[in-house]
């Protein structure tokens, strides 16, 4: 089945695939998504078939269900606090582009690649193509990893701090963490960067550059968020989870690039 899948135009099945996939979406009782956000996952899922296939598009749809389960748990309580997500999870186009545009951008670099105009060594081609995947699964990683953590400790967090001053502060306070949603977000970057090894986008080491990078990434968010967010109202949550997602992105990609320099 998947051999006759990649014998077809990657565009093709991507526009066809997330076609039937919008149509049901739209008639289940079930919304994840606005109106306008499913139509904007729709253009995210027809870019990342028509890059990296099926193995990118097992990536985003496995980091899309996971984080929009773990978004609702403890949604009741979580509204009655006043922490919730809004629109009871469900998510906007702002929302799919705060979370998806650095792993867009690094999937359309491996389709320009891909495309082979450019004046380089393949060698060098080769190198730039599995740097630009890691940092696609990296992305997705650190998302999940502060979906997760975010999530996990507005529900179940039973001690919240800031990041900053390690002081105690109600759960929902931006740039608090809590051992709950931490060890969480550790879970969910581990798992979803193990899916992308699954489906042989990366090696097992590119497994461990994504937890890691996921790690940082999602600490740093925190700093953030504790520290400028309050400050600037245009540094809105959509911007920040694309800083989030960039800086995992760069790191893994740093990590990846260093250890192939001096170790390997």
């Amino acid at each position: 089945m998947l051999a006759l899948i990649n014998s077809v135009n990657p565009w093709l099945v991507g526009v066809a695939l997330n076609s039937i996939l919008l149509v049901v979406a739209w008639i289940a009782p079930k919304k994840l998504l606005t109106s306008a956000g499913y139509f904007h996952a729709w253009l995210l899922g027809v870019l990342i078939w028509g890059t990296l296939g099926w193995q990118g598009y097992i990536v985003v749809m496995f980091y899309f269900l996971v984080g929009s389960f773990v978004t609702r748990i403890g949604m009741a309580q979580k509204e009655a606090e006043g922490i919730a997500e809004k629109r009871s999870g469900a998510r906007g186009p702002e929302n799919v582009w705060g979370s998806a545009l650095i792993g867009t951008l690094c999937a359309l670099g491996v389709g320009m690649l891909d495309l082979g105009t450019l004046p380089v060594t393949q060698s060098l081609i080769a190198d730039l193509r599995s740097l630009l995947i890691l940092g696609y699964v990296a992305s997705f990683s650190t998302k999940l990893s502060d979906t997760c953590a975010s999530e996990v400790g507005k529900a179940y967090g039973k001690s919240t701090f800031l990041i900053t001053t390690l002081q105690p502060v109600p759960r929902g306070t931006e740039g608090a963490v809590s051992l709950e949603g931490t060890l969480a977000g550790v879970v969910a970057s581990v798992v979803i960067a193990f899916v992308g090894w699954a489906v042989g986008l990366v090696e097992l080491l590119g497994v461990l550059w994504c937890v890691v990078a996921a790690f940082i990434a999602t600490n740093l968010e925190s700093v953030i968020g504790a520290t400028l967010q309050s400050k600037y109202t245009w540094l809105t949550n959509e911007l920040v989870n694309i800083l989030n997602t960039l800086i995992g992105a760069i790191a893994a990609i740093f990590l990846a690039w260093f250890w192939a320099i001096t170790v390997a």
